[in-house]
């Protein structure tokens, strides 16, 4: 690392704490973070928190909090039913601006006073409505880090609805996002798209700012593989926070039309699922061969303890930080196209791609039978994973799109 850029000043704002990681959102900005920290030796941190993520100083260690001099705002996203349909009937994007506070927005311009920075990493589109605060308290270059094309997410789900008044409203919806991101392209200096294939759709929306692909990385070396004890029946497994809407809709598919099928086929076989805010529907203990742990403190320890993971997403966007630290574990995995959407791999070396009920039943049965594929794939999909998404060569590259635009 150049002695100039050690001495680059860098502000990263983020929708949610970096910790505790209990999303991939949040471990995704915390491995930013960590690896600025790492490289510039210090940055700037602010936050906003919220009741599905507040701030806790006990998760962060004492060299993090005096690196970052991280500090947050409790703002309200929670969705207020009024607000958003007034947000429907003036066209505005609520989901986004329910966002705003003016006690963050506050904060960033006591900070934008107090101190210069080079560059400022917005994190995902909902931290852009500071945009206008930022270009009248500094000069530094604005970087959005895009965890995904938020339209994209919601047009998928309306395609999916089979509800007339919920598909309507999701298209709604999605036509304010997409309006919104053409509009967000003028007002930032460049992007960090989270895999090629959202670098190839902010093309397509006629993006001009430069673009390159920062993806997902990881600290491989803390993600440690452990050996499955033999004899013990075959255990699929799902890991998903419940409160976002794509995996609610893949774990509802996955319960009640792909499982039953494999459960016919493989009758001894497990589903062990696990994840925040479990509707009531999920906790019912007569669901066949299905355990349910709801919330896990450590959620590479859960991912550990079984054989295959099973990714049924059909309407996600962005990259699935789960599949990319299930593959650091060598995990076998079966997941849609959508679901896999974004990461480089090779099907049936570094992970199984199936798009029917039909097909993950296939896939799980070749594996069930072939115990050695499920542990070549495991070791294929962790070289893979060094290879591509460690967080040491990806903040070098990031830091390089710093070098280019300020």
């Amino acid at each position: 690392m150049e002695e100039n850029n050690k001495k680059m000043k860098v502000l990263q704002i983020c929708h949610k704490p970096p910790l505790p990681p209990i999303d991939g959102g949040c471990i995704a900005i915390k491995n930013i973070s960590s690896g600025l920290i790492n490289q510039l030796e210090s940055i700037k941190i602010l936050t906003i928190s919220t009741l599905k993520h507040p701030f806790n100083k006990k998760y962060y260690s004492k060299t993090f909090l005096e690196k970052t001099q991280i500090e947050h705002v409790f703002v309200d996203t929670s969705l207020n039913k009024v607000d958003a349909f007034s947000n429907l009937v003036t066209y505005d994007s609520y989901n986004i601006s329910r966002f705003f506070s003016p006690d963050f927005d506050q904060l960033i311009i006591n900070t934008l006073k107090t101190y210069s920075f080079d560059i400022i990493i917005l994190e995902s589109l909902f931290t852009t409505p500071y945009i206008s605060t930022i270009r009248t308290y500094s000069t530094a270059k604005i970087i959005l880090r895009s965890h995904n094309l938020e339209h994209v997410i919601w047009e998928r789900l309306a395609k999916e609805s089979i509800n007339p008044a919920k598909k309507i409203y999701l298209k709604l919806l999605s036509s304010q996002l997409k309006t919104y991101e053409i509009n967000t392209l003028k007002d930032i200096d460049g992007i960090a798209a989270i895999s090629n294939e959202d670098k190839k759709k902010y093309l397509e929306l006629g993006c001009e700012k430069p673009i390159v692909t920062i993806p997902f990385g990881i600290d491989i070396q803390s993600y440690k593989p452990t050996k499955k004890e033999k004899g013990k029946p075959i255990q699929f497994f799902h890991l998903g926070a419940m409160d976002w809407k794509p995996n609610l809709e893949g774990i509802s598919w996955l319960i009640n039309e792909i499982w039953p099928i494999i459960k016919n086929e493989i009758p001894h076989s497990e589903l062990h699922i696990a994840g925040k805010n479990m509707p009531k529907w999920l906790l019912n203990d007569s669901l066949d061969g299905i355990t349910n742990h709801q919330h896990v403190d450590d959620a590479k320890e859960f991912m550990n303890e079984y054989d295959i993971m099973l990714v049924p997403l059909l309407s996600a966007g962005g990259v699935r930080v789960k599949i990319i630290e299930g593959m650091a574990l060598e995990k076998a995995i079966i997941s849609t196209t959508i679901g896999a959407e974004g990461l480089d791999f090779s099907n049936n070396k570094h992970l199984l791609i199936a798009n029917t009920p039909n097909e993950f039943c296939q896939k799980a049965m070749q594996l069930a039978m072939n115990p050695s594929k499920i542990e070549s794939i495991g070791k294929d999909a962790r070289e893979h994973v060094f290879m591509k998404y460690d967080n040491q060569i990806i903040i070098t590259e990031l830091i390089e799109l710093f070098d280019s635009i300020k």
